[in-house]
């Protein structure tokens, strides 16, 4: 295994210019969800010449795909997301860490033909578009994607170099209450305010937060108010987002939510309608046998872990469900301090050598842990235990 590593690191440092390229290339044009087509092919191409066989067009979604290089079992994953955000670009980081999946792939396929026996092990990268959309790996776990991966992996760009993030299972509703129309001078008494409807489940929610666990997050907007003051609103919609850290408490607060929303319409003598819109965004499964085998990674890079508590600022994303199915991780590679995701200097970051240096810990640490997992069966079978013994 030293020898194979030694081996590895060099083979990533050999790629280094070529993956600062491609994840510059990616901050340069960046794409949305769904619509990932440049930057998908050009990662498609690097993992091809690496001699990796290319699936495209995987689970219905033509950017996302599937690189596999080996047979059987273990079969490991890394995870390479690739869309940006509309207007501020690459404010995710998503070129950082689809660029450091990709790499950590082309780093291991040129040392794995020489340890790895037919039918001893399978790496996979995927191709997972549409991230922020909270759809691209759920779409992949309908269609059965993971079903034969023993554990799967990616890392994200952060302020602070994290072993362990906890993400939030995520619900979103739309609210729609009805009323009835009427002149709001001349003949209010005759109208039903549905606007009145919403703003009593506004201050529903207001009132519940009080009673909720440190977790749980519930915020939402007005979507349709009314359409003139003079005109009482017969109808008023609001969107929200209903967050929880793990799936029993996410189903009890969905419903208090929605028992507000009917109080709040039985309240101003309106009706209420209320739809659950896009995918459920899963709580991330927290693996600290997994967890345990990247801090080795980390510790043969001569790197630390920055204490920060996993539920620190903690979002939702669609590898929750991926961990609800196998065993996954997703830590943070340090860009630099005092920044923040989802702004354009988080973006600007990414191609700086701040971001380049925090790329290639991410490809040398994600190759190290999959060298592990593959040739240590103590390790996966660790990780597997892990897996089996948290029940959410």
């Amino acid at each position: 295994m030293r020898e194979a590593r030694e081996e590895l690191l060099q083979a990533a440092d050999g790629l280094q210019k070529r993956l600062t390229d491609l994840s510059d290339d990616i901050f340069r044009n960046p794409e949305l969800g769904l619509k990932e087509e440049k930057t998908s092919a050009k990662m498609q191409a690097l993992l091809k010449e690496a001699g990796f066989k290319i699936e495209p067009g995987i689970a219905g979604m033509p950017t996302a795909f599937s690189a596999s290089l080996g047979t059987g079992s273990p079969k490991i994953a890394l995870l390479a997301e690739m869309d940006a955000l509309p207007e501020i670009g690459h404010g995710c980081g998503h070129n950082i860490a689809g660029t450091a999946s990709v790499g950590a792939g082309a780093a291991l396929a040129a040392i794995l033909p020489k340890y790895l026996k037919p039918g001893s092990g399978t790496l996979v990268v995927l191709g997972t578009p549409a991230e922020e959309l909270g759809k691209g790996k759920i779409e992949m776990c309908k269609a059965g994607v993971f079903d034969d991966i023993d554990g799967a992996m990616m890392v994200h760009g952060s302020s602070k170099r994290k072993v362990i993030k906890n993400f939030l299972g995520l619900v979103r509703l739309n609210f729609v209450f009805h009323g009835k129309t009427s002149h709001a001078a001349a003949y209010p008494e005759e109208g039903v305010n549905a606007l009145d409807a919403l703003i009593l489940f506004f201050n529903s929610i207001g009132l519940l937060r009080q009673q909720l666990r440190g977790d749980v997050r519930v915020h939402g907007i007005i979507t349709d108010g009314g359409k003139a003051p003079n005109i009482i609103p017969d109808r008023a919609v609001a969107s929200f987002y209903v967050r929880a850290r793990d799936l029993k408490e996410l189903s009890s607060v969905r419903e208090r939510v929605i028992s507000c929303a009917q109080g709040a319409a039985l309240s101003a003598g309106c009706t209420m309608e209320v739809a659950e819109v896009g995918d459920f965004n899963a709580p991330m499964k927290i693996n600290r046998a997994f967890a345990e085998v990247y801090r080795r990674s980390l510790e043969r890079l001569g790197l630390c872990e920055e204490y920060d508590s996993p539920e620190k600022s903690a979002g939702s994303s669609d590898i929750g469900n991926v961990s609800q199915m196998i065993p996954a991780i997703h830590p943070h590679v340090p860009i630099r301090q005092g920044i923040n995701i989802h702004t354009r200097e988080f973006a600007q970051a990414t191609c700086s050598p701040d971001g380049h240096r925090a790329l290639m810990e991410g490809v040398k640490a994600l190759g190290l842990t999959a060298l592990e997992l593959i040739f240590e069966p103590g390790a996966l079978e660790a990780v597997k235990k892990d897996f089996a013994d948290n029940i959410d």
